[in-house]
């Protein structure tokens, strides 16, 4: 499980990896009038990039509880000029999408990776990864649709309901011609799990690597901190940095985080005092 094969790359998970979160949406970058403000969010990719990110994510539908999504055309005018621009950067560039077209679309263009919340489950979604040879894919967890998914976060045993899930959009990858080393998978932290399902995850996150494949995880800022800590949004940077920490520790081999310095500062302690590994990027030849 240490390599994670990509459309342009092949990573190193040798070691702790730290994706850098870029949302391309009206509440993440505005230009003062509602719209998306693509230049600075051209230079937020640049900014992760020096800050020591090892890839970047890029999103342009927000997925928070009681969301609401774009519609396509609008999601791939947020999205393909950043992802145009982050792929120069030297990056494996994911883009943090479900629907299909939006997939086919940047794909197309020259990106690495599909970080699908919803695991390939809408119609033509694993087609469309499979169509690419070597894309990699991220499968998340998730029950309903961020506008509903807090009402349906009823388990016996959340650890085991969400490694039976993953199992199975693991096999439907693998069914649809997706290699299991093209192939991660998430928890999803805060989706569809209550403050006490998400640190119970952490908590026994071991137990999902019985899944074989590696683990991406994203605790950042997320609500759950600020029920722990009682801090707001602004104020969760040092509890992001320690979930992070303490899912690398629990065998998490990306970190998916909007705070990138101050993790890859925490990761690469983390590393120095462990032996957590050197790791690097390698550029594959293409045949």
């Amino acid at each position: 499980m240490n390599l994670w094969r990509t459309a342009r790359f092949d990573l190193d998970l040798s070691r702790p990896r730290v994706m850098g979160i870029v949302n391309v949406t009206p509440d993440s970058f505005s230009d003062g009038g509602g719209r998306v403000d693509l230049a600075a969010a051209c230079a937020h990719c640049e900014r992760l990039a020096a800050d020591g990110a090892d890839l970047l994510d890029i999103g342009g539908e927000s997925t928070r509880p009681g969301a609401v999504a774009p519609d396509l055309a609008e999601e791939l005018a947020r999205v393909l000029p950043v992802v145009r621009h982050a792929l120069t950067l030297g990056l494996p560039v994911s883009v943090d999408t479900s629907a299909t077209e939006v997939m086919r679309a940047v794909l197309d263009a020259g990106a690495d990776i599909v970080n699908d919340v919803r695991a390939l489950t809408r119609p033509g979604a694993l087609a469309a990864v499979g169509a690419h040879p070597r894309a990699g894919v991220c499968l998340m967890h998730l029950r309903g649709e961020p506008a509903t998914m807090q009402q349906l976060a009823d388990y016996d045993d959340v650890v085991a309901e969400v490694g039976q899930y993953l199992a199975g959009r693991v096999q439907a990858a693998q069914a649809a011609g997706i290699a299991a080393e093209r192939v991660v998978v998430d928890p999803g932290i805060g989706f569809a799990k209550t403050p006490a399902h998400n640190l119970a995850l952490l908590a026994r996150q071991r137990e999902l690597l019985a899944l074989g494949r590696p683990l991406l995880v994203g605790w950042s800022r997320k609500s759950t901190l600020g029920v722990v800590t009682g801090r707001a949004v602004a104020g969760r940077l040092a509890a992001s940095v320690a979930a992070a920490v303490m899912a690398v520790e629990r065998g998490a081999a990306v970190v998916r985080v909007h705070d990138v310095a101050a993790t890859v500062d925490a990761l690469r302690l983390w590393c120095a005092v462990t032996g957590g590994g050197r790791g690097r990027i390698d550029t594959p030849t293409h045949s």
